[in-house]
């Protein structure tokens, strides 16, 4: 990477060359794979990513929370190449292998609850997803699943079923899986039910009890409550405090497991090792993934044993499950995490850039709320504080704005109208706070 001020740029963004590679990218590439960030990236470093014509910009994207340690690690790099001088591939259902068994281990071990609790790995986050409600039917014998509007939980067909958000993740692919049923969450900036918190007496939950149950489904043929800790895609939406424990107290009451999917939120992503732990309850089932190898592909699944341990034989995982590779870094992504107490400095860095959105905010009418855990914040645009109409044309424009002056940022949210902040964990505090002045910079043009 260039040892040059940041960002660098020698060229409009995108330059001649990533137009190029998009333009070879639109003849043999479907729109159907959706591209954010028009621009060719040849190289990436930390939070720095230096593109075809020789740009370099600050990422506040980290691949969608995957790189959290940052780019080519070399730590990371190292692991890699390693584990592929000893053992590329052997199936996990062929032979048996260390890093496998020990990254078993160590992601029982490091999730939350004292409960006995076993782990498998497959390739993405929704394939853990899928496996995750396989344990649920085999191991409760009950078919059907509660999940969340507004939520996101994947794009294959049980994962795409349980994503509570139609477009653009479902557009033309139904009929879904039948048994999935969905019930508000609690977007408390955009309460369905019109209340506020706290006076709201968590009517979010107890809507699923008085409605969802007398009208939908009957709750003892429910299995399982799928949940984003805080819902990604919808929006970076944090729950308030007590939220996952009266929740877990309904399902309790109805015999039904909680499915917390961990798959954007875990590994330090929100100022905890996991985002559940700021909510204070033990899931039956996590799905985990993104920054689990640091960009290799990898998911996980931890159960507690009773939905582990009488599991048939063959009806879990895949081919390329568990890959040595990807499992050996996630042991090194494991070590890394807690030699260099990345979680100690995501919080220190939640609370510098919560402060700084806020100020933000304060300052221009078309951003309504600041939200989120940790450093897992996003800004909510509308066309002002008081109606609270979505504005995702001001999203729009602040991204843009972002990337021709050198940060990439993410979209997101219900209307498309959120801006969401997803940079390395080991960001370093000058490009960190480089990005922000260019991002206050997008949002003041965008008004």
């Amino acid at each position: 990477m260039p040892k040059t001020k940041v960002p660098n740029l020698i060229t409009e963004i995108p330059g001649p060359k990533s137009k190029a590679l998009l333009a070879e990218r639109n003849e043999f590439v479907p729109p159907g794979v959706y591209l954010t960030q028009p621009i060719g990236i040849a190289e990436s470093k930390g939070a720095l990513v230096t593109d075809v014509d020789g740009n370099t910009l600050i990422d506040f994207t980290s691949g969608i929370g995957v790189v959290s340690l940052g780019h080519c690690k070399q730590e990371i790099v190292d692991t890699i190449c390693d584990q592929a001088g000893k053992l590329i591939h052997g199936c996990i259902h062929v032979v048996n292998y260390e890093p496998y068994v020990k990254l078993a281990e160590a992601m029982v071990k490091a999730t939350p609850g004292k409960a006995p609790k076993r782990a498998m790995f497959v390739n993405s986050g929704s394939e853990a997803v899928e496996n995750a409600v396989k344990l649920i039917r085999q191991g409760t014998k009950r078919p059907n699943i509660l999940s969340f509007e507004n939520s996101f939980h994947g794009r294959t067909w049980m994962a795409m079923t349980l994503t509570g958000k139609w477009d653009p993740y479902k557009v033309g692919f139904g009929p879904f899986v039948p048994g999935i049923y969905f019930t508000p969450y609690a977007y408390c900036y955009r309460c369905p039910f019109h209340v506020e918190y706290p006076s709201c007496g968590y009517a979010c939950v107890h809507h699923i009890e008085k409605n969802v149950f007398k009208t939908q489904v009957d709750p003892s043929t429910i299995g399982a409550i799928i949940a984003e800790p805080v819902q990604g895609e919808g929006g970076f939406i944090a729950p308030p405090p007590e939220y996952f424990k009266e929740l877990k107290k309904l399902a309790d009451e109805h015999g039904i497991k909680m499915i917390i999917d961990e798959v954007q939120t875990g590994f330090g992503r929100t100022g905890k090792m996991w985002a559940i732990e700021h909510y204070g309850i033990e899931p039956d089932i996590m799905t985990i993934a993104k920054a689990i190898a640091s960009g290799l592909p990898l998911s996980c699944v931890v159960a507690k044993d009773e939905l582990m341990k009488d599991t048939y034989p063959g009806s879990l995982g895949g081919t390329y499950g568990g890959n040595p590779i990807s499992c050996a870094t996630g042991l090194k992504v494991l070590e890394i995490i807690k030699r260099e107490k990345i979680v100690q400095k995501s919080e220190k860095m939640g609370r510098h850039l919560r402060s700084r959105l806020n100020e933000i905010k304060d300052k221009y009418e078309i951003i309504g709320d600041v939200r989120g855990l940790g450093p897992m914040l996003a800004m909510e645009f509308v066309t002002d504080k008081k109606s609270r109409t979505p504005n995702p044309d001001a999203s729009s424009k602040v991204i843009k704005g972002c990337l021709s002056n050198g940060l990439m940022i993410l979209k997101a949210g219900l209307y498309n109208n959120c801006v969401r902040l997803h940079p390395p964990l080991t960001i370093e505090e000058d490009l960190l706070d480089a990005g922000m002045e260019i991002l206050e910079k997008a949002v003041k043009k965008a008004v």
